[in-house]
């Protein structure tokens, strides 16, 4: 059962907010004639997208013709896909498709590229709405945060109902956007909530409604059940939610571990003390890139080697923005067969420098297996601290240079 707050305390409202579709969203705001239709969005820009603006260079965006847009069927590479409208979701396509995939799905989609500074700026846009109204907002992401409903006026009323209805005004009268609000005791039972009525959405779970509502679901629904705890608990018979609260507290942390086993149990009935945290701090910042085909270290040792300087000057452009350094210089690599790769390597000082994340990247290559063709190669900067807290000049010594993937 979900614990009962004190005689005299407020119970605890918390909010997880859930942007509708986001990039989508984004996009049909930019190009409102493809409301209704599926749209994918993914890759990066490309000369189609940038040929269709110039052509039309002398029109509205909302006035291009829908028949001028690239469709998904013409596409060729090895992009994913970021999001999809609700209508191209209908075919099967989803985040993290591949697009050639999701092409045969829904060959008559059409396909927009990522365009991330404008998905950011509406980020920023939503989240200023909802700290004006409730000020203790936990940032998860750029299209979705967690509230803390419980002191704010209006966050008890009807569960918290009437303040979700005023965050989601506020939100579309100021960005056109919509998203859905699940409010429940805690975080893991608010982010289940959000998912019960999406798009537009206000779901208000209470704590006695937890047997009725949580417990028939997919263990998958449950923040933090991955496919192969999801695959080792349907080995014991436990497919629900409802299942997994059946069991023994102690019978888990035999077959999952004690901390994991714990947290299942907890989960399963409810339970979460984590609190709605305003700020915090990354341990990391990463860049990737999917190649448009598989990148073999010989054969296309220089095309590598501009892509991995391109990485880092641009997680060094981020990390100097944001203003961190860090300590520990990681690679990832996937080959054509989908197998992944990584590797780490620590500097003795701090840095946020592009020559030295380079440097650092190049040696974490030496100590991988280059023979295979690759398809995906993504720098990662961990340790990170605040510039002022360290010495932020750090040297590599002269005999582990050159790195992997230099020019000649």
């Amino acid at each position: 059962m979900t614990a009962v707050a004190p005689p005299g305390a407020l119970p605890r409202r918390i909010a997880h907010l859930d942007m509708d579709a986001f990039y989508a969203s984004v996009e049909l705001l930019r190009y409102p004639q493809l409301k209704g239709l599926p749209v994918v969005i993914g890759g990066s820009r490309r000369r189609l997208d940038d040929a269709l603006l110039t052509r039309f260079a002398d029109m509205p965006l909302d006035r291009i013709p829908v028949d001028a847009f690239p469709l998904l069927k013409d596409y060729t590479g090895r992009g994913v896909i970021t999001t999809a409208t609700y209508p191209a979701r209908a075919f099967g396509v989803g985040s993290a498709m591949g697009l050639m995939k999701a092409a045969k799905l829904c060959p008559q989609a059409i396909l927009l590229p990522v365009d991330f500074d404008e998905y950011r700026r509406y980020s920023r846009a939503f989240k200023a709405v909802v700290t004006e109204i409730a000020p203790l907002m936990e940032d998860r992401g750029v299209d979705e945060v967690y509230i803390d409903f419980t002191h704010v006026p209006g966050g008890q009323r009807e569960g918290g109902r009437v303040l979700a209805r005023l965050i989601q005004k506020g939100i579309f009268d100021a960005t056109g956007l919509t998203c859905s609000i699940g409010v429940a005791p805690n975080k893991l039972l608010a982010k289940m909530a959000s998912e019960f009525n999406k798009p537009k959405g206000i779901t208000v779970l209470q704590p006695d409604e937890l047997a009725e509502r949580v417990w028939p679901l997919p263990v998958r629904k449950v923040n933090g059940i991955g496919p192969k705890a999801e695959a080792k608990l349907a080995s014991h018979g436990i497919a629900t939610v409802g299942d997994l609260a059946a069991r023994e507290k102690t019978w888990l942390a035999e077959h999952f571990g004690k901390r994991y086993g714990a947290w299942l149990f907890e989960a399963a009935w409810g339970h979460d003390e984590r609190p709605v945290v305003t700020e915090s701090e990354p341990v990391s910042m990463s860049r990737e890139t999917t190649f448009e085909r598989d990148l073999h270290a010989v054969r296309d040792r220089a095309e590598l080697g501009r892509i991995l300087t391109a990485l880092c000057e641009k997680l060094a452009d981020d990390l100097q923005r944001k203003g961190y350094v860090g300590k520990t210089v990681g690679i990832k690599l996937r080959y054509a067969d989908f197998k992944i790769v990584t590797r780490d390597q620590t500097m003795a000082d701090h840095s946020a420098d592009a020559a030295v994340l380079r440097r650092l990247a190049g040696l974490c290559l030496k100590r991988v297996d280059l023979g295979p063709p690759l398809r995906l190669l993504g720098v990662r900067v961990g340790s990170l601290v605040r510039p002022g807290l360290v010495d932020s000049t750090a040297q590599v010594a002269e005999d582990t240079l050159p790195g992997l993937f230099d020019t000649p």
